[in-house]
């Protein structure tokens, strides 16, 4: 069984897991380097972006070397393989666990408990909460949908097709690890420069094909595309960006706007200008589009490995 094939069915019966078990409640492996990056932490940290790299090529060049190590050990057996591949798979796409929690603030939404909505939110973003009403708290699961597609699905499909098992475990490494330090507060606006800009580089591929699949998958293509073209460009993230506009326009909503993190407004450019504001229902239609998209990237990276093996042959 070539690499190509060994992908498509380890990817796939990993996708298959995250949709039928989700996260687990215990013992995540996405946890436990959590936890190893934050005792390296303990250990490099000064307000300096030297050690950070520092940091970022010990947490994710371990990931990524470890993730070879175990690749190299079974690669004599399709099968292991297989389910090496299948085991990272689902160790590393967050779709079940995103949709859960967003289809559970829309749940406290429609009973009008707004409190409880906020007080779930956190679950999928780090905005605060009691900044928001109704709306607000709404269109910030809209907007963290999108972009957790992006993030918890689509780029790590990518790096699999790119890279095998290695590319799984090292794009979720680099997620997880610019969630951790490679936000602009005081103690990590130079420490964690390093993560945040390869966090950039590395989502890069995966947010435009997510964007290209929000288009393709959603209710209105054209405006889709049209959303993305007129103002993509004006968010302050390079990859959330071309996500959320792509999605905006895909549902026929306005995303951005003003919001708070941490205490700190920002007043963001409205994406999708010509929709109307989201209303509870879209976290559904949201939840619903991130998974076509989900599995059409694996589809997309499925054919990329059988494109790259024709062409080596």
């Amino acid at each position: 069984m070539g690499a190509d094939r060994v992908f498509a069915y380890g990817a796939a019966a990993g996708l298959l897991g995250d949709l039928l078990l989700g996260d687990p409640r215990r013992g995540h492996p996405v946890a436990a380097f959590g936890r190893a990056a934050a005792a390296v932490e303990r250990v490099l940290w000064r307000d300096d972006r030297g050690r950070g790299a520092v940091h970022t090529a010990v947490c994710v060049g371990g990931t990524v070397a470890l993730g070879g190590l175990a690749a190299r050990c079974v690669r004599s057996s399709p099968a292991a393989s297989t389910a090496l591949t299948a085991a990272a798979t689902w160790a590393v796409v967050g779709g079940t666990s995103l949709a859960r929690e967003a289809r559970a603030v829309a749940r406290a939404l429609e009973a009008g408990d707004v409190e409880a909505a906020r007080a779930r939110l956190p679950h999928l973003c780090g905005r605060d909460p009691q900044a928001l009403d109704a709306d607000g708290t709404a269109r910030a699961v809209v907007e963290s949908v999108a972009e957790n597609t992006s993030d918890a699905v689509v780029g790590a499909l990518v790096w699999g097709a790119v890279a095998g098992v290695p590319g799984l475990l090292g794009f979720r490494a680099v997620n997880t690890l610019d969630a951790m330090v490679g936000h602009t507060s005081p103690r990590y606006r130079r420490y964690g420069w390093a993560s945040a800009r390869l966090d950039d580089v590395a989502g890069w591929p995966g947010a435009r094909l997510t964007a290209v699949l929000a288009a393709l998958a959603g209710p209105d293509p054209r405006g889709a595309v049209r959303a993305w073209r007129a103002d993509a460009a004006k968010h302050p993230s390079p990859n959330a960006g071309p996500v959320e506009a792509s999605f905006a326009g895909a549902l026929g909503v306005r995303l951005g706007g003003t919001l708070s993190y941490g205490g700190r407004v920002e007043h963001r450019p409205v994406l999708g200008r010509g929709g109307r504001a989201v209303a509870v229902s879209d976290i559904d239609r949201a939840v619903r589009l991130s998974r076509r998209v989900g599995w059409l990237a694996l589809g997309a990276g499925v054919l990329a490995r059988s494109v790259m093996k024709g062409r080596r042959s």
